[in-house]
């Protein structure tokens, strides 16, 4: 079965299609497709390595089409950041569940990477708040709740974030202003 074909009768768009592995990372690259189906044996550079590429540039949701089934392969390919895997000879009626679940887990785990980046620049930005917090407690002998104010209150005054009021704070200590 044609897999072009299939996908087209299924009223999906095919952008292109790859000869080998390079091929599909560079046709990923510049057409930035919605998803990205690849076979595990590709001449040059298996569907595996493209698919860790594609995933490390975050450049689509991949699914893996093969005629492996083995434990290992399944396990390489989930390595690899597949996000489902369709055995050959695959059904017509077998492809969109699948293309689904792979464009949803993919929507998924981009939302909760970005939920992670979103934490971590929270957490970044208390820390750099705490050390301004102990430099204005240990300078002017205040409380910890005085030291928060007076960098909610400067924030505030001058329409920045209380973290860039406490950067500067920090670099005038470090500078011993």
């Amino acid at each position: 079965m044609d897999l072009r074909v299939t996908l087209e009768e299924l009223g999906l768009m095919v952008l292109g299609e790859a000869e080998d592995g390079r091929q599909a990372v560079d046709l990923v690259r510049s057409l930035r497709p919605d998803l990205a189906i690849l076979d595990v044996m590709m001449p040059q550079m298996d569907g595996l390595e493209a698919a860790r590429i594609i995933r490390s540039e975050d450049l689509a949701p991949v699914m893996l089409l093969t005629g492996y089934a083995e434990e290992d392969m399944v396990s390489k390919a989930d390595s690899a950041g597949v996000l489902a895997y369709v055995r050959k000879p695959f059904r017509k009626e077998d492809l969109m569940p699948a293309i689904a679940i792979t464009l949803g887990r993919y929507r998924e785990r981009h939302n909760l990477e970005q939920e992670i980046e979103s934490l971590k620049e929270k957490m970044e930005s208390r820390k750099v708040v705490g050390r301004a917090k102990a430099i204005l407690m240990e300078r002017y002998n205040l409380t910890e709740r005085e030291a928060f104010h007076r960098i909610q209150n400067k924030s505030q005054m001058l329409q920045k974030p209380p973290h860039e009021i406490a950067k500067a704070i920090i670099t005038a200590s470090e500078l011993g202003v």
